[in-house]
């Protein structure tokens, strides 16, 4: 149930008097919360988010609306959610918003503008946010600037989505994994790097200039394809594609401009590079192995298992009316049952763990399937729900505004019916989702 009330007069209400002053106050009554995951859920407490940030967290017993100080102007609402289960906003950290895998892909990718792919990603974005996660890291969106006209749409309110930490264009090797040229004609190829936004690199300098060019363009981190990967239309197979000495020409210069670096790597030799190269993430990390793990714990890097993906390729690759590739076909069939005991691995040598689902692989809105894989894996629900939460957070460098219920943190909330600590699966089926104080989902 939720109650709206407009406090003082019309004019008030409008905003014609006392508008400097006015807030939006919005009050939870949650039956259980999760305000911290990591710890146990609280009975019967309430959450007050005033503009956008939360302000109180407090049992609902002591709760009143004297104890507010709503003044005229004022607009509170109040959500009674209190047979609910209400726990963090859930964060992606490893989406493409602006495209997903179907059998025309490869002809979008010269028939679809990059209007095309903003709206699309508008679609995406709005399935991803029902599905209760309010915020998601895009890892490589093409060469165009589709994603960044998302990303801040979404954050002016234009369009309903998560809040979204882009990349822009992944940086790879010439023919490697993030170089999308592969089997087209070369004249097509060519028009696909004349924009001058292309990740593409080769050699210590023009690696540090692909870097820097994503941070003019806006990139809020760098993703890099370490090592080859399963949907490039190339036998190249899974291992490190880059030098030394450009992984690490990477790493500088995206830490000296501020910017945090996640790596695709499948392969051992690749995840280990990057990984002593100072990345600050991996992604997938299929084929790591004791020793990558003690380069994890090191480094404090986290890992993005992207189950769902690997479960995802090989559905399709065994399918009869399979759309793969013949180079995709077969990576997808090594690689995507690795996946489980790489994440069972890597939970059991203690990695930090961060959720990711590589929706653009899967389909957008379907994120959530992630959390029974993880589980699967090995997670107790709990720590999956950590995974989406708190360590999301601290992944994105965000943990000051995102990740827990805490007063002065974004009023970013989602509501189940059950509890996910008990039964992981009552998160396929967000009930009520929550953003900055924004109602999106009731």
């Amino acid at each position: 149930m939720k109650i709206v009330k407009k406090i003082g007069s019309m004019l008030c209400a409008l905003g014609f008097v006392g508008a400097a002053q006015a807030e939006n106050i919005t009050v939870i009554h949650a039956g259980q919360l999760l305000d911290e995951p990591g710890k146990p859920p609280k009975e019967a407490h309430s959450i007050i988010i005033r503009d956008g940030l939360i302000d109180q967290v407090l049992p609902t017993a002591s709760f009143s609306e004297q104890s507010l100080g709503v003044a005229d102007g004022d607009i509170l609402e109040i959500h009674n959610l209190e047979d609910k289960f209400v726990l963090p906003g859930l964060i992606d950290g490893h989406v493409h918003l602006t495209s997903e895998l179907n059998p025309q892909g490869r002809l979008q990718t010269v028939q679809m503008s990059d209007a095309d792919r903003a709206m699309m990603g508008a679609l995406h974005a709005k399935r991803t946010l029902m599905a209760g996660f309010t915020t998601v890291r895009d890892v490589g969106a093409g060469t165009g600037d589709a994603i960044f006209a998302l990303r801040d749409a979404t954050a002016n309110g234009w369009v309903s989505g998560p809040r979204i930490f882009a990349s822009g264009a992944t940086i790879s090797v010439t023919g490697g994994h993030g170089d999308g040229t592969q089997g087209y004609r070369d004249d097509i190829a060519h028009m696909f790097k004349a924009s001058g936004n292309s990740g593409t690199c080769d050699g210590v300098e023009s690696c540090r200039r692909a870097v820097r060019e994503q941070v003019r363009r806006g990139a809020d981190h760098i993703k890099l394809t370490a090592t080859g990967g399963v949907l490039s239309n190339t036998a190249a197979g899974t291992e490190v594609q880059f030098f030394e000495d450009e992984l690490k020409a990477i790493m500088d210069t995206a830490h000296s401009m501020g910017r945090k670096v996640t790596a695709h790597a499948h392969g051992k030799n690749g995840i280990d590079a990057a990984l002593e190269a100072g990345v600050d993430s991996i992604e997938h990390g299929t084929y790591l192995d004791p020793e990558s793990v003690r380069l994890f714990r090191r480094s404090g890097a986290y890992l993005v298992p992207t189950l769902l993906a690997g479960q995802t390729v090989v559905e399709i690759a065994e399918s009869p009316n399979s759309f793969l590739t013949p180079p995709q076909r077969k990576k997808s069939l090594q690689v995507g049952p690795q996946m489980i005991e790489m994440a069972r691995t890597a939970h059991d040598g203690g990695v930090k763990i961060a959720f990711g689902t590589d929706s653009g692989v899967s389909r957008h809105g379907d994120n959530a399937r992630e959390f029974e894989l993880l589980v699967k894996a090995g997670m107790t629900p709990a720590e999956a729900v950590y995974s989406a939460t708190v360590a999301g957070a601290d992944n994105l460098g965000m943990s000051d505004s995102l990740g827990t219920l805490r007063p002065g943190k974004l009023g970013d909330l989602i509501a189940v019916d059950g509890n996910p600590l008990q039964d992981i699966s009552v998160l396929l089926d967000v009930e009520f989702v929550m953003k900055e104080g924004v109602l999106y989902k009731e």
